[in-house]
C-alpha cells in the first residue's frame, strides 16, 4: 500500500539474466528520493536501459523488487506506471500527426478527457517553446523540437517521476541549455523527481543532485554529486587572456599542467582548489592581463573514466 511518504524509486537486489545466459544486472540496488534530480550513468551496455525497462514494465526482472512511490511494480503495476512519465532515447511518435494531437492522444491513455487535455497540452507546448508548431505535422519539426515534444508528451498526465533517456542527444548547445532550465524548474517549482541518463556528463554535473554509476551490471559508485566530485582532488580553470597565448605563458604555468585551448584561452589545474591565486599573480606579474576566469566542468567525466575505463 502507498501510505505515508515514500522515495520516488526504490530498486532492491534486482537481477536480470536473459535467455541467452547474459547477466545484464547483478543485484542492483538504488534509492531515489522524492523531488530529486538523479543521474544514472554508465557506458553503453552497462545496464542502464535494462533498469529503465524494468522500472517501466517493458522488461521482466529475474529477481528483486522495485517500488515507485511505494507501489510495487509486480503487485500494483497500473498505479506504479501512472506515476511515471518516460522520454525514450528514440523518437517514437507518428510524425504525420500534429504535436497537439500527439499529446492529447497520449492523455487519452490515462483517461484524461480532450476538454482537459487540450489546454494542458497547449501549456506544455508553450513552456517548451513549440506552441507555434502545434498544428503542423510533426515531421517538419527539427530534431531538438522533436525531443521537446516527447518531454511534453511524457508530462501530460502529471507524472511524479520523469525518466529521461538521453533527452538532449543531437540537440545543439544553446537548445540544450534552455532545456536544462525547463527541467530544473520541474524539480524546483513542481517537485517532480527526474531520473536522467546521458552521455553528456557536463549535463549531469550541472543538473543533478545525486548520481549512480553502473558498469557491467553493477553499481560501482553512488552518492551526492558533491561527494562524488569531491573524490577528485584537482580543479580545472579556463583563463581567457587579453593577449595571445604564447609558448612563454604555457611554460610559465607548467607547474599547473597548463595547456593552450585556443588563441586566447589556457587551461590550468590546481590541487585541492588551491593555487589559483598564485597562478593569477604569476600572469599579472609577467604582464599577461586576464580577461576572464571560469571553473571548467568535467570533473564528473574524470570520475567516470577512472571508474569505468571508458
Amino acid at each position: 500500500m502507498n501510505e505515508g511518504k515514500h522515495p520516488a524509486l526504490v530498486v532492491e537486489h534486482v537481477k536480470k539474466t536473459y535467455a541467452s545466459g547474459k547477466e545484464a544486472l547483478k543485484e542492483v540496488s538504488l534509492v531515489i528520493p522524492e523531488g530529486d534530480f538523479f543521474a544514472f550513468l554508465g557506458p553503453n551496455g552497462a545496464g542502464k536501459t535494462t533498469i529503465i525497462g524494468i522500472v517501466t514494465g517493458i522488461v521482466d526482472k529475474s529477481a528483486g523488487t522495485v517500488r515507485v512511490f511505494g507501489y510495487d511494480i509486480d503487485r500494483e503495476p497500473e498505479k506504479a506506471k501512472a506515476c511515471i512519465g518516460v522520454v525514450p532515447q528514440e523518437i517514437n511518435f507518428n510524425i504525420f500527426e500534429t504535436p497537439l494531437d500527439i499529446i492529447v492522444n497520449q492523455a487519452g491513455y490515462y483517461g484524461i478527457s480532450r476538454k482537459e487535455a487540450i489546454p494542458r497540452a497547449e501549456s506544455l507546448l508553450r513552456s517548451l517553446g513549440i506552441f507555434d508548431k502545434k498544428d503542423q505535422e510533426s515531421r517538419a519539426l527539427s530534431g531538438g523540437m522533436k525531443r521537446r515534444l516527447m518531454i511534453a508528451r511524457a508530462l501530460i498526465h502529471k507524472p511524479r517521476l520523469l525518466i529521461l533517456d538521453e533527452p538532449t542527444a543531437g540537440v545543439d548547445v544553446d537548445l540544450r541549455r534552455s532545456m536544462w532550465d525547463f527541467l530544473r524548474s520541474l524539480t524546483e517549482k513542481e517537485g517532480i523527481t527526474i531520473l536522467l541518463t546521458t552521455h553528456y556528463l557536463e549535463e549531469a554535473e550541472q543538473l543533478c543532485k545525486h548520481v549512480a554509476i553502473i558498469h557491467q551490471g553493477s553499481i560501482i559508485e553512488s552518492g551526492s554529486m558533491k561527494d562524488i566530485l569531491g573524490k577528485i582532488n584537482t580543479d580545472s580553470f579556463l583563463i581567457t587572456l587579453r593577449s595571445q597565448v604564447t609558448p612563454e605563458i604555457v611554460e610559465a604555468l607548467a607547474a599547473y599542467r597548463a595547456k593552450k585551448i585556443d588563441e586566447k584561452t589556457i587551461e590550468i589545474e590546481t590541487d585541492d582548489g588551491r593555487g589559483l591565486n598564485d597562478a593569477i599573480l604569476l600572469l599579472n606579474g609577467r604582464g599577461f592581463p586576464i580577461g576572464d576566469i571560469r571553473n571548467k566542468s568535467g570533473r564528473l567525466e574524470e570520475v567516470f573514466v577512472r571508474l569505468t575505463g571508458k
